[in-house]
């Protein structure tokens, strides 16, 4: 074989393998084809409800007790599967400043946010998690908020005797 044949045969065979990593990296993560992410809101008594995560982010908005106000934690989807806290949003300083305790000075929100405050989370504990636990009763009011799909009351998905659910990300086939 002539040497710019051979050349021009291991670039060929090189861009064919990239191809095939490149459609397996985006399957893996969900990019792509038919497959996705999806959030599955379960308990002890099974799944409860699946929402898509096309847009790689989520959050959990709630009222607060103490502050009868509502607060909202933003969760940011990361590749492999995990999710982590980025922002904290809420419609009174009080709830950020005192409640949460950020180290932080929260800002005014953009026009378009559902609430009046955001602030990132103290950077010296980061929250990365696999699977979260939270209670969801009528008191809190916790919803879900996935952009492109409607919000989604957690509280009414459980019963008076197991009011708590379970956040966890899967691959979707």
């Amino acid at each position: 074989m002539r040497p710019l044949a051979v050349v021009v045969a291991v670039l060929v065979g090189l861009g064919a393998l990239t191809a095939v990593s490149a459609a397996g990296f985006a399957f893996a993560f969900g990019q792509g084809g038919t497959g996705g992410r999806t959030l599955v809101v379960g308990n002890d008594d099974g799944e409860l409800a699946r929402v898509p995560l096309d847009a790689g982010s989520f959050a959990v908005s709630y009222r607060n007790s103490i502050y009868q106000s509502v607060a909202e934690e933003r969760y940011e989807v990361l590749p492999d599967g995990t999710y982590r806290l980025v922002e904290i949003a809420a419609d009174q300083l009080a709830v950020l400043e005192e409640y949460y305790g950020v180290p932080g000075a929260p800002v005014s929100a953009g026009p378009d946010d559902r609430r009046n405050y955001v602030v990132p989370p103290d950077p010296s504990r980061p929250a990365v998690f696999d699977t979260l636990s939270i209670a969801a009763t009528d008191l809190g009011q916790r919803t879900l908020h996935v952009p492109g799909e409607p919000p989604l009351a957690l509280w009414q998905l459980v019963g008076h005797d197991n009011p708590y659910v379970e956040l966890e990300i899967k691959e979707i086939p």
